[in-house]
């Protein structure tokens, strides 16, 4: 005797087809954040997305000591010798520490030489660097 797979049907079909319709619109949404085009990149290394969030502590006149509060940035792209961010008020300062975190309360530093920004059309601020060095965050000190 074979039995009858039982018919589930929890769903209807217009579910179904809304359900597609959200796949449709979430793979255009990343072809268009992500195209496969055959364009020649510019930059010398891959840059890896980094949504992190990244503390940054202005430096003194020596280049090194951390001086002042650190202001909470959004990561954009990291490469293995530059960093692009997100952030909301222009900073005043060229160099300055990045702090990244590394999960449990521990942080890698880096001296970072801001190098260019732009101001976006939703009213943020976009900037970026060159690494220079790694360095002790002041985070650590913190947690």
């Amino acid at each position: 005797m074979k039995l009858l797979m039982p018919q589930l049907d929890f769903l209807d079909r217009q579910d179904v087809r809304g359900d597609d319709d959200v796949k449709a619109q979430v793979r255009a949404l990343l072809t268009t954040l992500y195209p496969r085009n055959d364009l020649i990149e510019r930059r010398r290394e891959v840059r890896y997305p980094y949504p992190c969030l990244i503390h940054m502590t202005p430096v003194a006149e020596d280049g090194f000591t951390p001086t002042g509060e650190s202001v909470v940035v959004v990561g954009r792209h990291l490469s293995e010798h530059g960093l692009g961010f997100y952030h909301q008020h222009p900073l005043p300062h060229r160099r300055m520490i990045a702090s990244l975190e590394i999960g449990k309360g521990r942080w890698f530093g880096f001296i970072i030489d801001l190098n260019w920004c732009r101001f976006t059309e939703d009213g943020w601020y976009e900037s970026g660097g060159r690494l220079l060095q790694a360095v002790n965050s002041p985070m650590e000190r913190k947690s």
